[in-house]
């Protein structure tokens, strides 16, 4: 996606070999009308589909899950990272590590949102190591749900999470590949030039 490339070069910050700092338009403070872009960007790639409901974990996947789902016409669901007393109910649950924050914490939905009929496409802000959406691929396939796909806002494509995620046979569509990143360069798999 030409807008996000563009946007990650001219505001995006890199921290580290691995780290990249997006938070002045994507997870922090959030750019409405690029939010609205990807929503559009993911609907458009998975077309046709069939899906019933867009999938994230919280906080930063859920901008990113609402503007697709809306553009879908259908709901969206986040996995919440501690159980509120209000989610009384059964619940699906995985563990995951997160990489910026160094923990883990259990994931959990409840089961009256996910069903064997439903169609998930899961929407994310960063597959980097693919904790999180590891976790929630394990959520979809204890509730019999059948998933469409993985939506990842950025790729770092240099960290293991696409190839784990690849084992499993669920098809990846990432907005912004990144092959390399320093704090001079940010070099992408496609070039924007050749992107829609």
């Amino acid at each position: 996606m030409k807008e996000l490339q563009e946007r990650i070069m001219r505001d995006g910050k890199v921290l580290s070999a691995s780290v990249l700092k997006v938070d002045s338009f994507l997870n922090h403070q959030v750019d409405p009308l690029l939010t609205m872009q990807i929503g559009q960007a993911f609907a458009k790639r998975f077309e046709g589909e069939r899906i019933t409901k867009v999938l994230t974990i919280e906080a930063s996947g859920i901008h990113f899950a609402m503007a697709t789902a809306f553009t879908l016409g259908v709901p969206f669901i986040y996995a919440k990272k501690k159980k509120a007393i209000t989610l009384s109910e059964e619940v699906y649950a995985a563990p995951v590590h997160s990489f910026t924050r160094q923990e883990t914490y259990q994931i959990s939905v409840s089961r009256q949102y996910l069903s064997a009929e439903d169609r998930i496409l899961i929407v994310d802000d960063f597959l980097a190591t693919g904790a999180a959406l590891v976790g929630l691929t394990q959520i979809i396939k204890e509730s019999g749900a059948h998933l469409v796909g993985i939506g990842a806002v950025i790729e770092k494509s240099f960290q293991e999470g696409r190839g784990l995620l690849e084992q499993t046979g669920v098809r990846i569509e990432s907005l912004a590949r990144i092959q390399s990143m320093s704090a001079e360069h940010i070099e992408f798999i496609e070039p924007a030039s050749s992107l829609v």
